[in-house]
């Protein structure tokens, strides 16, 4: 199968009807991703037919849980994920990528200049300092932090009544159980992730 018929597929799966060019989209997203890895190191997989899941499709998956949202922040972006494929599903989404690795955000605004994508905004530097005009509706995290730093070190970024939306890996009973004073668990919802055979939570968490 190509890479377009995984996609697709995956996409069916997920339940994301998105357009052909919104797939071109997807499709030259993995192919930077692929090519700069080579010397960026910017994940530890390196097939590119492998990243279709483990990153493409994981990716994808938040896009449904983000009903509502008008601002995200990827805290600790990387290579662009979750951002960048949410960015591509939700045009009319304004997302912000950060991260504080020169290296991942060089290749960031790359991607975001080739694959011409006006609503994403990419930053260098670390969340505690990050003191943007607006703040966010919804502020997500892969791989960035356990649940309790990422809330503590990015809640000054929180709109009122906003989420954060956490993409983790097994049910993570201790972190929720260390979050700060003043925020809960909303949702802890199981993420199938289509080829992928590892377990995905998603964790929204609220201020109380």
């Amino acid at each position: 199968m190509t890479h377009r018929a995984d996609i697709t597929a995956g996409l069916a799966a997920i339940g994301l009807d998105l357009s052909e060019q919104q797939i071109n989209l997807l499709e030259g997203y993995l192919g930077l991703l692929a090519k700069w890895n080579q010397t960026y190191n910017l994940t530890a997989i390196r097939e590119e037919e492998r990243m279709v899941s483990y990153h493409l499709l994981d990716s994808l998956t938040l896009v449904p849980q983000l009903a509502g949202g008008t601002r995200l922040l990827d805290v600790g972006s990387g290579g662009g994920m979750p951002g960048i494929p949410a960015a591509i599903a939700r045009p009319d989404l304004h997302v912000v990528l950060l991260d504080a690795n020169h290296k991942k955000t060089t290749f960031l605004r790359q991607a975001v200049i080739e694959l011409k994508l006006p609503n994403v905004e990419v930053i260098t530097g670390r969340v505690e300092a990050y003191q943007p005009e607006q703040k966010f509706d919804r502020i997500t995290s892969r791989a960035f932090a356990e649940l309790a730093d990422f809330v503590k070190l990015s809640r000054h970024l929180l709109a009122d009544d906003g989420q954060f939306v956490a993409m983790k890996g097994v049910y993570p009973y201790e972190e929720i159980a260390q979050l700060p004073e003043g925020f809960g668990v909303a949702e802890v919802r199981p993420l199938q992730v289509p080829g992928l055979e590892a377990e995905r939570h998603l964790v929204r968490v609220v201020a109380k």
